[in-house]
């Protein structure tokens, strides 16, 4: 993929985790979190391995693959850490606070990366003109945050604002794995583990509740029960293929302008509540990235 299409991709990819939180909070109400994360990882691991067998031919969805070390092997384990965070941050905070929160998360850790070279992703320089294009970016975070018109919860908005660290983390480690054995691999082990974890804590830790939640399932339309898994197989490949050729940070704040701008307009359509600055603080956001590249 060419480096210059991985800037849209990144927005595109935010705008999906907003729709895929939506989905998996959705399902997580109607059954319990445990079985929302179950089902959402059954589901990915269903549709990426039809998509691999029907185009096994095709060397971008399956390309030589290299060995591996043991330790890149567990990346949906990071998954169920964020996708239990996002679903106590929406419940307890709402769609605003949580998105604006993980947008937080996220962009903080992209900058981590790129000052350090952590995880063995590219060290960046940090010129002038990108350190005022990130601070930009910030502002549009903090706008989003005090000047939405809802109350923000401190605990809620930690929690959210973890999420966001973590799936930056989790799409970092992704990455690495994926250029060993090719994204829509990676994708699959990446569910493949997610589910061995939940299924263990689920019925160990919880096993009273999780019951009840599949004995809820068949009261639960189709569109909430598959529509995360999906989504989330076009995430994971998605930021697979773009993290390693753009910097963290950049990606970090596209793929929080697709999430907020979505978040908003979610919040219009299902909730019929509209916060300006959601959309003020994503353009801020923008305006933050497209003045950083040209650093």
């Amino acid at each position: 993929m060419k480096t210059g299409l991985c800037y849209p991709i990144s927005f595109l990819t935010g705008a999906i985790i907003s729709v895929m939180v939506t989905f998996n909070t959705s399902l997580g109400e109607l059954t319990t979190n445990e079985v929302s994360i179950t089902i959402n990882q059954i589901t990915g691991i269903i549709a990426l391995t039809i998509i691999m067998v029907l185009l096994r031919s095709n060397k971008s969805v399956n390309p030589e693959r290299k060995s591996a070390p043991w330790y890149l092997w567990g990346g949906g384990l990071f998954g169920l850490v964020v996708i239990t965070c996002n679903y106590f941050s929406v419940r307890g905070a709402g769609t605003t606070i949580a998105m604006a929160s993980a947008v937080f998360g996220q962009c903080l850790m992209g900058i981590i990366y790129d000052l350090t070279g952590l995880m063995g992703m590219e060290k960046r320089k940090v010129s002038g003109r990108k350190a005022l294009g990130t601070a930009i970016s910030f502002l549009g975070i903090l706008i989003m945050l005090f000047f939405s018109g809802t109350e923000i919860n401190g605990l809620y908005a930690l929690i959210g604002g973890f999420a966001g660290v973590i799936t930056m983390i989790q799409m970092v480690y992704n990455s690495r794995f994926a250029s060993l054995k090719g994204a829509f691999f990676s994708a699959r082990q990446n569910v493949i583990s997610g589910l061995v974890g939940i299924a263990l804590f689920s019925f160990i830790v919880l096993p009273e509740a999780t019951i009840a939640g599949w004995k809820a399932v068949p009261s639960v339309p189709f569109h909430i029960l598959v529509g995360g898994g999906i989504l989330a197989c076009f995430v994971v490949v998605f930021s697979n293929t773009i993290i390693p050729k753009i910097p963290a940070a950049d990606s970090s704040v596209l793929m929080s302008s697709g999430q907020v701008l979505t978040a908003a307009i979610i919040d219009a359509l299902v909730y019929n509540s509209i916060y300006p600055a959601l959309i003020i603080g994503a353009a801020v956001m923008i305006l933050g990235i497209m003045l950083s590249r040209h650093s």
